[in-house]
Protein backbone atom coordinates (compact mmCIF):
# COMPACT_ATOMS: atom_id res chain seq x y z
CA UNK A 1 0.00 0.00 0.00
CA UNK A 2 3.26 2.21 0.77
CA UNK A 3 3.89 2.23 -2.80
CA UNK A 4 1.01 3.54 -4.00
CA UNK A 5 0.63 6.30 -1.95
CA UNK A 6 4.43 7.16 -3.11
CA UNK A 7 4.41 11.08 -4.91
CA UNK A 8 5.74 9.31 -7.89
CA UNK A 9 2.47 6.73 -7.61
CA UNK A 10 0.21 9.91 -7.49
CA UNK A 11 1.84 12.04 -10.78
CA UNK A 12 1.42 8.68 -12.22
CA UNK A 13 -1.61 7.66 -12.09
CA UNK A 14 -2.61 11.22 -12.63
CA UNK A 15 -1.16 11.32 -16.28
CA UNK A 16 -2.29 8.21 -16.95
CA UNK A 17 -5.97 9.42 -16.26
CA UNK A 18 -5.64 13.00 -17.87
CA UNK A 19 -4.31 11.10 -20.60
CA UNK A 20 -6.88 8.34 -20.62
CA UNK A 21 -9.63 10.96 -20.57
CA UNK A 22 -8.08 13.03 -23.32
CA UNK A 23 -7.65 10.33 -25.73
CA UNK A 24 -11.24 9.45 -24.87
CA UNK A 25 -12.39 13.20 -25.59
CA UNK A 26 -10.29 13.07 -28.99
CA UNK A 27 -12.25 9.82 -30.20
CA UNK A 28 -15.57 11.63 -29.50
CA UNK A 29 -15.05 14.35 -30.66
CA UNK A 30 -14.14 16.79 -27.65
CA UNK A 31 -11.26 19.26 -28.32
CA UNK A 32 -11.63 21.32 -25.17
CA UNK A 33 -11.28 17.99 -22.90
CA UNK A 34 -8.81 16.36 -25.36
CA UNK A 35 -6.53 19.14 -26.14
CA UNK A 36 -6.34 19.16 -22.19
CA UNK A 37 -6.35 15.84 -21.53
CA UNK A 38 -3.52 14.97 -24.01
CA UNK A 39 -1.30 17.54 -24.25
CA UNK A 40 -1.51 18.12 -19.96
CA UNK A 41 -1.50 14.38 -19.13
CA UNK A 42 1.49 13.03 -21.57
CA UNK A 43 3.89 15.01 -19.67
CA UNK A 44 2.59 14.53 -16.72
CA UNK A 45 2.31 10.63 -16.80
CA UNK A 46 6.37 11.15 -17.95
CA UNK A 47 7.25 12.78 -15.30
CA UNK A 48 5.42 10.57 -13.00
CA UNK A 49 7.27 7.50 -14.75
CA UNK A 50 10.36 9.14 -14.17
CA UNK A 51 10.07 10.07 -10.49
CA UNK A 52 8.79 6.37 -9.96
CA UNK A 53 12.30 5.56 -11.62
CA UNK A 54 14.50 7.14 -8.65
CA UNK A 55 11.89 6.69 -6.03
CA UNK A 56 13.49 5.74 -2.77
CA UNK A 57 11.01 4.50 -0.51
CA UNK A 58 11.08 5.46 3.47
CA UNK A 59 12.88 3.11 6.21
CA UNK A 60 10.61 1.06 7.96
CA UNK A 61 9.51 2.54 11.66
CA UNK A 62 9.24 0.29 14.04
CA UNK A 63 7.94 2.76 16.61
CA UNK A 64 4.29 4.32 16.45
CA UNK A 65 4.91 8.07 15.54
CA UNK A 66 2.55 9.11 19.07
CA UNK A 67 4.84 6.93 21.41
CA UNK A 68 7.79 9.29 22.36
CA UNK A 69 6.60 12.46 20.47
CA UNK A 70 6.74 14.32 24.14
CA UNK A 71 10.54 13.60 24.48
CA UNK A 72 10.75 13.70 20.89
CA UNK A 73 10.13 17.54 20.68
CA UNK A 74 12.46 18.43 23.25
CA UNK A 75 14.95 21.47 21.91
CA UNK A 76 17.90 19.06 22.84
CA UNK A 77 16.89 16.07 20.49
CA UNK A 78 16.56 18.48 17.33
CA UNK A 79 19.26 16.51 15.50
CA UNK A 80 18.05 13.21 16.32
CA UNK A 81 14.38 14.77 15.54
CA UNK A 82 15.85 15.86 11.76
CA UNK A 83 17.26 12.19 11.31
CA UNK A 84 14.15 10.61 11.77
CA UNK A 85 12.12 13.01 9.56
CA UNK A 86 14.91 12.53 6.79
CA UNK A 87 14.46 9.06 6.70
CA UNK A 88 10.96 8.22 7.28
CA UNK A 89 10.21 9.90 3.92
CA UNK A 90 10.49 9.21 0.01
CA UNK A 91 13.52 10.37 -1.27
CA UNK A 92 14.51 10.60 -5.19
CA UNK A 93 17.52 10.42 -7.01
CA UNK A 94 19.53 8.86 -4.68
CA UNK A 95 20.98 4.97 -3.79
CA UNK A 96 20.09 5.23 0.29
CA UNK A 97 19.10 6.87 2.84
CA UNK A 98 21.69 9.19 4.80
CA UNK A 99 23.75 9.18 1.37
CA UNK A 100 26.02 12.07 1.57
CA UNK A 101 26.42 11.67 5.58
CA UNK A 102 27.71 7.82 4.86
CA UNK A 103 30.08 9.39 2.40
CA UNK A 104 31.23 11.73 4.68
CA UNK A 105 32.05 9.17 7.07
CA UNK A 106 33.78 6.64 4.33
CA UNK A 107 31.14 4.33 4.84
CA UNK A 108 30.03 4.57 1.41
CA UNK A 109 30.97 1.74 -1.61
CA UNK A 110 28.73 3.27 -4.90
CA UNK A 111 28.29 -0.50 -5.98
CA UNK A 112 26.99 -2.03 -3.32
CA UNK A 113 25.67 1.09 -1.08
CA UNK A 114 24.83 0.57 3.00
CA UNK A 115 21.07 0.36 2.94
CA UNK A 116 18.82 1.57 5.94
CA UNK A 117 16.25 -0.98 6.32
CA UNK A 118 14.28 0.37 9.82
CA UNK A 119 14.95 3.10 12.47
CA UNK A 120 13.47 2.44 16.03
CA UNK A 121 12.69 5.69 18.55
CA UNK A 122 14.12 4.49 22.23
CA UNK A 123 14.29 6.08 25.72
CA UNK A 124 16.96 5.71 27.39
CA UNK A 125 17.44 6.71 31.12
CA UNK A 126 14.80 9.82 30.53
CA UNK A 127 17.16 10.65 27.13
CA UNK A 128 16.12 9.77 23.88
CA UNK A 129 17.85 7.77 20.58
CA UNK A 130 17.37 6.35 17.88
CA UNK A 131 18.23 2.48 16.81
CA UNK A 132 18.86 2.23 13.00
CA UNK A 133 18.79 -1.06 11.10
CA UNK A 134 21.32 -1.14 7.97
CA UNK A 135 22.38 -3.84 5.51
CA UNK A 136 26.22 -3.12 4.88
CA UNK A 137 26.56 -4.04 1.77
CA UNK A 138 30.05 -3.80 0.60
CA UNK A 139 31.19 -2.32 3.85
CA UNK A 140 32.72 -4.86 5.96
CA UNK A 141 31.80 -4.43 9.83
CA UNK A 142 35.08 -3.39 10.77
CA UNK A 143 34.92 -0.29 8.80
CA UNK A 144 31.97 0.32 10.89
CA UNK A 145 33.82 -0.18 14.04
CA UNK A 146 36.56 2.05 13.44
CA UNK A 147 33.91 4.58 13.11
CA UNK A 148 31.79 4.12 16.17
CA UNK A 149 33.01 7.17 17.91
CA UNK A 150 32.46 9.59 15.34
CA UNK A 151 29.21 8.22 13.91
CA UNK A 152 27.52 9.43 17.61
CA UNK A 153 29.58 12.91 17.13
CA UNK A 154 28.53 13.26 13.60
CA UNK A 155 24.80 13.26 13.96
CA UNK A 156 24.51 15.63 16.94
CA UNK A 157 26.52 16.87 20.09
CA UNK A 158 26.21 14.78 23.05
CA UNK A 159 25.25 11.34 21.22
CA UNK A 160 27.60 8.16 21.63
CA UNK A 161 26.72 5.18 18.86
CA UNK A 162 26.56 1.58 19.95
CA UNK A 163 27.53 -0.99 16.81
CA UNK A 164 26.34 -4.38 16.76
CA UNK A 165 26.36 -7.26 14.26
CA UNK A 166 23.40 -8.64 13.72
CA UNK A 167 23.82 -11.60 10.93
CA UNK A 168 24.53 -11.94 7.46
CA UNK A 169 25.55 -8.48 6.67
CA UNK A 170 22.99 -6.71 9.51
CA UNK A 171 24.24 -4.27 11.70
CA UNK A 172 22.57 -2.47 14.10
CA UNK A 173 23.75 1.59 15.30
CA UNK A 174 22.21 2.91 18.14
CA UNK A 175 22.43 6.60 18.95
CA UNK A 176 22.07 7.29 22.52
CA UNK A 177 22.45 10.47 24.57
CA UNK A 178 26.18 10.51 25.73
CA UNK A 179 25.08 10.65 29.38
CA UNK A 180 22.21 7.69 29.73
CA UNK A 181 22.69 4.70 30.88
CA UNK A 182 21.12 0.99 30.22
CA UNK A 183 18.54 0.78 27.84
CA UNK A 184 15.21 0.80 29.12
CA UNK A 185 13.24 -0.57 25.44
CA UNK A 186 14.10 -3.79 24.53
CA UNK A 187 15.32 -4.81 20.93
CA UNK A 188 13.51 -4.38 17.83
Amino acid sequence: MQALTSPGSLVTIAGAALTVIGSIAYATDSPNLSLAGVFYGVPVLLGGLALKSSELPPAQRLTPASQYKALRQQEANEPLRKLLGDVTRWRYGQKAHLESSLEALKLWDDDAPPQLLSIAELEQNGGYGLRLRFSTGAVPYDQWEARQDRLGRFFGPGLQAELSRLGGDQIQLSLLPAAAGPETTPDV
